[in-house]
């Protein structure tokens, strides 16, 4: 046990994003969106591999009935299969907007692929939030995002939680697991701009919610109600994401990005863009499964 995140893979990402346990393969699946990369990493053998795609990629989730993944590229899902290379497009969601491009995404718990677009420029609120179905129909299920982040869900699947990063803001929403409906959403955090913005987050198997703040170079640990559990600082400013992994579910992988950092600051966080791995003693929840 420790208390300080060690960093495992000094990949130097421009955005590192979208940390993905995988239980089947027992390793750790992330991406670095402005590189276009997805990256992988098997703790038993150390072994790193990295795929090169020709537009971003930003989130990634496992198929429960085929082999791969589904993955978020710059305007829409596809299938990735990493063992052959094997890349399906599906329908893409948002062509017609070429300023925008997809950011986090995750699967709920009756495995509906959820996936956020942006502005490329982070600054127009011309993000949504959408629903893709195992039957690959999608629904827009909010707007007025210049940047989504997230989502992640309580434990009894009964409130989505959904990141306005631009805004420092974090939202609840009533939602119904039958049906993949949100409703009554509502302000959930509210961050100073000390406390950075609200990016990826996870849920652990006590119902913690676990947020990474960009730009404040730490994650922060929430309960239901909002207070801060724990704190957990990182040697880098712009921390993207978060996801247990581990044959136990016990160690919180890290995300990290170097974007924007001048030069001086990468020289103060030479580690940024970084993956980072930290052992705790509160376990998480294996990843939800995509059923299409």
């Amino acid at each position: 046990m420790t208390d300080t995140p060690r960093c495992i893979w000094d990949a130097h990402a421009a955005l590192g994003e979208g940390p993905l346990w995988s239980t089947r393969e027992q390793a750790l699946y992330w991406v670095d969106i402005l590189n276009r990369r997805l990256h992988r990493y098997a703790p038993a053998s150390e072994e790193r591999r990295s795929w090169q795609f020709d537009q971003e990629i930003s989130a990634a989730a496992e198929r429960q009935d085929a082999a791969g993944l589904i993955i978020t590229l710059r305007h829409g899902p596809a299938f990735f299969d990493p063992a052959g290379g094997g890349l399906t497009l599906l329908p893409q969601i948002e062509a017609e907007l070429p300023g925008n491009r997809f950011n986090d995404g995750k699967c709920d718990g009756h495995g509906r692929f959820w996936a956020g677009s942006m502005d490329f420029a982070c600054r127009a609120p011309t993000g949504s939030l959408y629903r893709i179905d195992p039957d690959l129909r999608h629904e827009k299920m909010d707007s007025g995002y210049p940047v989504t982040n997230g989502p992640t869900w309580s434990l009894d699947q009964r409130t989505m939680y959904v990141n306005d990063s631009y805004r420092r803001r974090v939202y609840a929403f009533d939602f119904d697991p039958a049906t993949g409906s949100p409703s009554g959403k509502r302000l959930f955090l509210q961050f100073s701009a000390e406390q950075g913005a609200p990016d990826g987050m996870t849920t652990d198997a006590e119902g913690g919610l676990w947020i990474a703040h960009w730009g404040a170079g730490q994650l922060t640990r929430h309960d239901a109600a909002g207070a801060v559990l724990q704190t957990i600082a990182l040697p880098c400013s712009q921390v993207t994401s978060c996801a247990f992994g581990g044959p136990d579910f016990k160690t919180l992988y890290i995300s990290s990005a170097a974007d924007g950092l001048s030069a001086q600051q990468l020289e103060r966080e030479p580690l940024a863009g970084g993956l980072f791995a930290i052992d705790l003693e509160i376990a998480g929840l294996p990843a939800n499964l995509f059923r299409g």
